[in-house]
């Protein structure tokens, strides 16, 4: 089976199409177009429109590729400079049309987990205690781990891009210049000194971007391939201020599209350096894209899911009533299919919300749910994007109060069905105890669902019925209606 991803980053555009056999996946095909989306980036955060198009072109030509790609064996991921662009969504909503595949935008944090994902499935078996360092356009992520787990990440905002537009702007290399960018690439670095010393790992890698044009230039000026030692690093940093601008620079391995702005990364990659005690970096072959090729495996199986996970962990963290929640996750899914077949598209997430759906009750009942919606919109949750969390905490708001006031996408059917079963859900589950489903049926027909209950069941569970009557209602006040059958 064939598996693509797609990294937008700062300074490129990557796609890497892969194999997956039996949990492994061989290389098939990877190109790599420079956008530099993170030079468009203007004072107040917006995305010009010449670095917009410029994305959108790249892609189109991604898109030509991936003619034929279920939507399953896809997964774009955008990073850094859309976290930062106050007009994302415009680019995003465009991207995923131009694209043909949505594009998931990644917290700092998740992009940290996915590159040492990529890392750790292309390095040998070993127990070491790694460092994972990735130089990005306008990050730098930062990963503790051993094996295939992370242990600890983080994303500083601090990168090849940024700090040669911001010390670098004209192209000139002076040692003042220099020690600026180090100084201040220290600066935001500060909180990492001790979170990563040394003394946490043993081995320490360099992922993709400024650490992978370093390595080229040093090895084809004869130093050891795949490792940047101090000495290369300080050698290379006089070669440039040698040349005195970017122009000048004549150096074998250096491609053309890294030339503006490896400054600035190399001033970065030696804060880092100095700030954590690095005298060797071994340059490792999986990056980003990688990561995300293994989580889209890892995400077909519930047991390997690292979602599954983490909603397990929100719910220890915000103090859910565990059993309370099970069973709205099992009465909604169980409605959901009835309505769109077992295990059908959206079940999984409609399990989540449900389970997730009284994490608001730690700040306060009152307006649990809004309280909920902002917990999952504002955390850091790894295994789910952005736009994943947002869809939860949708659901988590929609709980309560009357539809028709939700500022969502009612003709999104999906979204609808998961809306009116959570809701359900919550009404039969509302003494706490398992309720009595047996003999209730749920069905659509175009834009009306049905409810029937059997003969008694009414008088037999009056409060239950009075909660079904009063959702009914509500639904009636949307494009969608909901009829009962209460005998």
């Amino acid at each position: 089976m064939l598996l693509a991803a797609v990294d937008l980053g700062s300074n490129s555009f990557r796609l890497e199409i892969g194999r997956q056999d039996n949990g492994h996946i061989q290389r098939v095909e990877y190109l790599k177009e420079t956008v530099r989306l993170g030079g468009g980036l203007d004072e107040d955060h917006n995305l010009s429109l010449d670095a917009m198009q410029r994305g959108w072109d790249c892609l189109a030509r991604f898109a030509e590729r991936l003619g034929g790609f279920a939507h399953t064996q896809v997964r774009a991921v955008a990073t850094q400079t859309l976290r930062e662009a106050n007009n994302r969504e415009a680019f995003l909503h465009r991207g995923s049309e131009v694209l043909g595949h949505a594009i998931d935008l990644v917290s700092g944090p998740e992009e940290a987990r996915l590159i040492y994902q990529g890392v750790a499935h292309l390095l040998p078996q070993s127990d070491e205690r790694r460092l994972v360092i990735d130089i990005g356009g306008r990050s730098t992520e930062l990963i503790l781990g051993q094996q295939f787990d992370a242990r600890a990440v983080a994303s500083y905002r601090v990168g090849s891009v940024a700090w040669s537009a911001q010390y670098f702007a004209d192209g000139r290399f002076t040692a003042n210049a220099f020690e600026r960018a180090e100084v201040a690439a220290q600066a935001a670095l500060e909180d990492a000194a001790e979170m990563f010393s040394s003394s946490h790992w043993e081995l320490a890698y360099g992922a993709s971007g400024t650490v992978g044009a370093v390595a080229d230039i040093l090895a084809g000026a004869g130093f050891e391939r795949d490792r940047i030692g101090r000495d290369g690093l300080l050698w290379l940093k006089a070669q440039l201020l040698r040349a005195q601008s970017a122009d000048r620079v004549r150096l074998d391995g250096l491609k053309e599209d890294r030339r503006p702005v490896i400054g600035g990364g190399i001033s970065v990659l030696c804060a880092v350096f100095d700030l954590l005690r690095i005298d060797s970096l071994n340059v490792a072959q999986g990056a980003l894209r990688q990561g995300v090729l293994y989580d889209m495996v890892q995400r077909e199986h519930p047991e390997s899911d690292l979602r599954v996970l983490t909603v397990q962990t929100l719910m220890q963290r915000f103090a859910v009533d565990v059993d309370q929640a099970a069973r709205v996750a099992r009465t909604a899914v169980d409605l959901y299919g009835q309505l769109r077949g077992p295990g059908a598209m959206g079940a999984r997430e409609l399990a989540w919300a449900a389970q997730l759906h009284e994490i608001g009750c730690i700040v306060s009942h009152v307006d649990a749910h809004r309280h909920g919606a902002y917990i999952l919109d504002n955390t850091d949750a790894a295994g789910f994007s952005r736009d994943e969390l947002a869809q939860l905490g949708t659901l988590v708001l929609g709980q309560r109060g009357k539809p028709r006031k939700l500022d969502v996408d009612m003709s999104d059917t999906t979204l609808a069905l998961q809306l009116l079963c959570l809701r359900l859900a919550k009404a039969l589950c509302h003494a706490r105890r398992d309720p009595s489903t047996e003999g209730l049926s749920l069905r659509l027909s175009g834009q009306r669902f049905a409810l029937q209950a059997r003969p008694g069941w009414a008088s037999e569970f009056p409060q239950s019925a009075y909660l079904l009557q009063e959702e009914a209602a509500a639904w009636n006040k949307t494009p969608w209606d909901l009829q009962l059958d209460l005998p």
